[in-house]
């Protein structure tokens, strides 16, 4: 049969890449193609677009979307990795799924939720399977994830799975086959989320043309459940993190952000009188919900992982008692086991009635006489592996094929498999089908595995339309991890009506109108604060810097060793003999990126860690110029006029972090966050500007024209003198005028106002001695101006400093748990 006129113009257009990908390297069965070559209808509409658009185009569409990445931040750590993250892997070619296909995969999706989720309730109410002999108590008791804790609690026993994803892969047939269940905390939904934007981004023409399902009517079905679940309106809703050192902690900061949570960790919370609270600045907050990211054995240290340091003592006992509702339950990664897969298909059939609709990847577990039979018999060709995650020799925790292992593993693990045969599993081979991605310019097949995401709602299951595809970085299936290179792409479901794009912050009939503050946890304030002082160190720093690097000149050396003085005696510069100051060329390098703990490279990392722990409360805006300060301190100066370039460099610094300091005045709402990371900028503000006054404050006149340069005033000394500056009307605009925004004075108001309007929670310290220094800087006269007061102001600052974590940061002991 001759191809239509129509396809036959749809193959003319295809790039001649497609010729290649159709040539060989795909799988049994390919996303993209037929056997016979063909592009699959789902994909046809894609391709047409992609050709029209060229090579060269499209190139640069997708590095908008890995700049788009970049930019916000988007990483995921790699555990052993010198570098510790790395940018996040983009596969730019989306998995692409029709309708009818994905209808069959969420209904498949949600009966296996369903099971797992009764399974759960029955092993943590009863056990009656175990009662009934249906299944070994081995399948409990040799799980470490079994928290026998739980047990009969009187909690919410009926739920215990709220949120749901399975690991799905191709055969050579088509064919959708379960590889594993996500039962403890799924990770990957944001990420896909954050593909999305990405491709949104790349190609936002198809991406409108094309009817792609959206995603924002999954999150906001699950929030508005997890939210019905409050017990009172002032309840808190909180995402539990292990912390930034996670691998998926960018995924965590997203979520809580995106769906309006608190991200809490460990030290966060505080369990009274049996129920959960969240440590803030305005005293403890009840947490009602919590979504739990911290696998089970650490979350709480009394009753379960003893050595843990990111739980909360007591989690256990508020969550038996039903005072806040954990999703996942405690326990819920038992679920996880690879025993677990192999009694499910048996036990779907009993619960359901009839087989599951996605089969299961075949698993044989060695605890009855028939499995260790066929795992013996067939031992080389099957896939080995533990079944509670305990080591094998030859093998760890993961799985390996048995014909790969050597003599003595073999030996050892075929006797552990007669003596010990609970602790062995054996799976399949799956020849997994591939998708295609772009590799150097090629089109490339690679295997992939999907991941599904299901949410509980309160009526039933709904499943995220799109997932989390892993893309293996060559032709083996087991390097779809990202941990070992692989790829993430986004997952579109193509449907066949129109789709309406739907906002997560859509409003109600009722609007609930709120304007108090939120839930500000006292480890975020800490983070803010010191946020604030790095920012304001930072540029301190870069304003000393560029001003000796502006006077290299012979007559100005003294006035340049001075400035490199002060740049050693801070920190940013290492000691240097007084009559051999650095080099221009050194200064600058050193002072940009050195080694020195106050270098301005140094400082910036300091405020991007900070910044990274509570990346929940920036906007992406905030964030991209936090990462383009970070990118722009770390490049190396070139040999050729290193001086010029750090001039510049300094420069450029100063007007990143200006942005910065208009996206915090101008973006930031005046609720307490905003307060500390003020106070943070106020309190070094004026400590710094003390400090040099106290040093360069002189009757010379290139002392007083380099303070008016450091205070950025130079501009408002002009406007008010026609003299030349003279060292008390420089001090008077530098240290006591209340109206200039860079003086000491403006600093000390600004901290008084920020602290009576904070939450009068602990001691008034801080407030009593910013009062002290407030009428003392009012009532100080430049004429009589005491040469002490600018060194005491900034021993004040420091005081003042401290004071406010005592009494505003951690007030009552809030800084860890007690």
């Amino acid at each position: 049969m001759s191809p239509s006129p129509a396809s036959h113009r749809r193959e003319a257009g295809l790039p001649a890449i497609l010729a290649a990908y159709r040539s060989g390297g795909r799988g049994a069965w390919d996303a993209l193609m037929d056997t016979g070559g063909a592009v699959r209808p789902v994909w046809q509409s894609f391709i047409d677009h992609v050709a029209q658009i060229g090579a060269s185009a499209l190139q640069e569409r997708f590095a908008r979307a890995d700049a788009h990445l970049a930019s916000s931040g988007v990483v995921h750590r790699v555990y052993g990795d010198s570098d510790g993250v790395r940018p996040w892997p983009l596969s730019h070619m989306p998995v692409m799924i029709g309708a009818d296909e994905w209808s069959h995969l969420a209904a498949g999706v949600i009966e296996r939720a369903e099971v797992l989720n009764a399974l759960l309730a029955d092993a943590y109410g009863g056990s009656d399977l175990v009662t009934r002999g249906i299944i070994p108590a081995a399948l409990y008791a040799g799980s470490p994830e079994w928290a026998r804790p739980m047990v009969d609690a009187s909690g919410d026993v009926k739920q215990p799975l709220r949120f749901y994803a399975v690991d799905l892969a191709r055969g050579p047939d088509g064919q959708w086959w379960v590889m594993s269940d996500r039962t403890q905390a799924p990770s990957g939904a944001g990420y896909a989320l954050e593909n999305r934007l990405a491709m949104a981004r790349a190609l936002p023409d198809l991406y409108r043309h094309l009817q792609i399902a959206r995603l924002a009517g999954f999150f906001q079905n699950f929030r508005s459940h997890l939210v019905s679940l409050k017990r009172n309106p002032d309840g808190r809703l909180g995402l539990m993190s292990p912390g930034p050192l996670n691998e998926t902690y960018f995924e965590h900061a997203y979520l809580a952000n995106y769906l309006g949570f608190v991200l809490v960790e460990g030290e966060d919370l505080v369990v009274r009188d049996g129920a959960l609270f969240i440590r803030t600045v305005a005293g403890l907050q009840p947490c009602d919900v919590m979504w739990r990211r911290l696998d089970s054995d650490f979350t709480d240290p009394l009753e379960l992982n003893t050595r843990s340091r990111l739980g909360v003592p007591g989690l256990l006992e508020a969550a038996r008692r039903g005072a806040v509702t954990l999703a996942n339950g405690i326990g819920s990664g038992l679920a996880e086991s690879r025993a677990w897969m192999a009694m499910m298909p048996a036990l779907a059939a009993r619960h359901l009635g009839h087989p599951l609709r996605l089969p299961t990847q075949a698993t044989w577990w060695g605890i009855d006489e028939t499995a260790r039979r066929i795992i013996h018999d067939r031992f080389d060709e099957l896939l080995i592996g533990s079944a509670f995650g305990a080591p094998l020799p030859g093998i760890g925790t993961g799985f390996a094929p048995g014909g790969s292992l050597g003599v003595t593993d073999r030996a050892a693990l075929l006797a552990r498999l007669q003596n010990r045969g609970v602790d062995i599993v054996a799976q399949e081979k799956l020849a997994t089908a591939t998708t295609p991605v772009f590799d150097k310019g090629e089109l490339t097949p690679r295997p992939f595995v999907l991941r599904v995401f299901a949410a509980f709602t309160g009526s039933g299951w709904e499943v995220m339309p799109g997932g989390f595809a892993r893309v293996a970085e060559s032709g083996d299936v087991g390097s779809v991890s990202l941990q070992r290179g692989g790829r993430s792409a986004d997952v579109w479901v193509v449907s066949d009506q129109p789709v309406q794009a739907m906002s997560l912050l859509r409003g109600t009939d009722t609007p609930r109108i709120r304007r108090s503050p939120g839930a500000l946890p006292s480890r975020a304030a800490d983070n803010l604060f010191w946020l604030g002082r790095y920012v304001e160190r930072t540029e301190f720093m870069a304003r000393l810097a560029r001003a000796a690097l502006a006077r290299t000149a012979h007559h100005e050396s003294f006035i340049y060793a001075a400035i490199a003085a002060t740049l050693t005696s801070w920190g940013a510069l290492p000691q240097f003999t007084p009559l051999q100051p650095p080099a221009p060329s050194e200064l600058g390098r050193v002072a940009l990126h050195g080694e020195t703990s106050q270098s301005i490279m140094a400082l910036c990392r300091a405020a991007l860690n900070a910044a990274s722990i509570i990346r929940d409360r920036f906007s992406p805006d905030a964030w991209r110029v936090l990462n383009e300060l970070a990118a722009m301190t770390q490049k190396p100066l070139t040999e050729t006029l290193p001086e010029v370039e750090a001039d510049d460099r300094m420069r450029d610094v100063l007007r990143v972090l200006a942005a910065f300091a208009g996206l915090a005045q101008e973006n930031m709402n005046r609720l307490n966050g905003w307060r500390f990371l003020d106070l943070g900028r106020r309190i070094e503000r004026g400590i710094g500007m003390a400090r040099l006054i106290e040093r360069f404050a002189s009757d010379d006149p290139w002392a007083c024209d380099l303070l008016l340069e450091l205070g950025d005033s130079t501009l408002t000394y002009r406007l008010r003198y026609v003299d030349m500056p003279e060292r008390i009307s420089v001090t008077d605009l530098l240290m006591l005028d209340p109206a200039n925004p860079r003086s000491v004075a403006f600093q000390m108001d600004r901290i008084a106002d920020h602290l009576a309007s904070l939450p009068q929670t602990g001691a008034h310290a801080a407030a009593g001695l910013a009062a002290e220094w407030q009428a003392a800087l009012t009532n100080a006269d430049a004429h009589l101006f005491d040469q002490a007061l600018p060194g005491e102001c900034a021993a004040g600052l420091l005081r003042l400093s401290e004071l406010i974590i005592v009494d505003h940061v951690r007030p009552n002991g809030a800084g860890g748990n007690s």
